[in-house]
């Protein structure tokens, strides 16, 4: 599980977000704070492994907090949640290691897509080993990841997934027997998730033609990685 500090000095806003995260598989909320004393006690106590961050703290900011942290040695990821948006702080948190920056008001599928991203992140770092350029251009390119859209009913976020990485793993395009056969999904399991993907633009279509019959079907991942 990756444990997450939700911090915000509204009380309310903190619950909406703690609850965002809780509807999350792999998620739980380890605490809540509310002001940077209470965000930096928390994270002495605690195991924590994320912190969803507010800017606009009573007595210091989330930029405080953030440098904090690290100075303090605690190897926590950080996503700012704020209503800041001034390039200004927009920079200062990134330079301070903040991996997203997730604007107010946003909704649940904004912030779903960012853990889903941070999540992708945690697996391949977990891999461990050395990384070639490809791996390592997964790794920086996993938090700025387009996450899969609303599904239909009937469709699995986790299928979904599994076949978006499937293809941005990929060295070119698949045709759905070979995603099928990489993902362990059934063939027309794979082409139905193919499809649907196709239709709201992650995915695009090419046909290749051999010397008889139909041309193949072809598949490459056209989101944003």
């Amino acid at each position: 599980m990756i444990e997450v500090l939700v911090v915000d000095d509204d009380v309310r806003v903190a619950d909406v977000n703690a609850a965002y995260v809780a509807k999350m598989a792999g998620f739980r909320v380890a605490a809540k704070a509310h002001s940077a004393a209470e965000a930096l006690q928390r994270v002495e106590d605690l195991a924590i492994d994320l912190i969803l961050l507010d800017h606009y703290l009573p007595d210091e900011t989330g930029l405080d907090v953030a440098r904090t942290v690290r100075e303090r040695g605690h190897q926590i990821d950080v996503i700012m949640v704020t209503a800041a948006r001034d390039v200004a702080t927009v920079q200062s948190a990134m330079r301070h290691g903040a991996l997203q920056y997730l604007v107010k008001p946003f909704s649940f599928a904004g912030l779903r897509g960012k853990l889903e991203a941070y999540a992708v992140l945690r697996r391949t770092l977990d891999g461990g080993g050395e990384a070639e350029q490809a791996e390592v251009d997964r790794i920086f390119g996993a938090l700025s990841a387009t996450p899969t859209p609303e599904l239909p009913k009937g469709h699995s976020p986790t299928t979904a997934e599994l076949v978006r990485r499937a293809l941005m793993d990929a060295e070119g395009p698949l045709s759905a027997q070979e995603l099928a056969d990489r993902t362990r999904l059934s063939r027309q399991t794979a082409q139905r998730y193919l499809k649907l993907l196709e239709r709201t633009g992650r995915v695009r279509l090419s046909l290749k033609y051999g010397d008889t019959g139909r041309p193949e079907h072809r598949y490459v991942w056209a989101a944003s990685r």
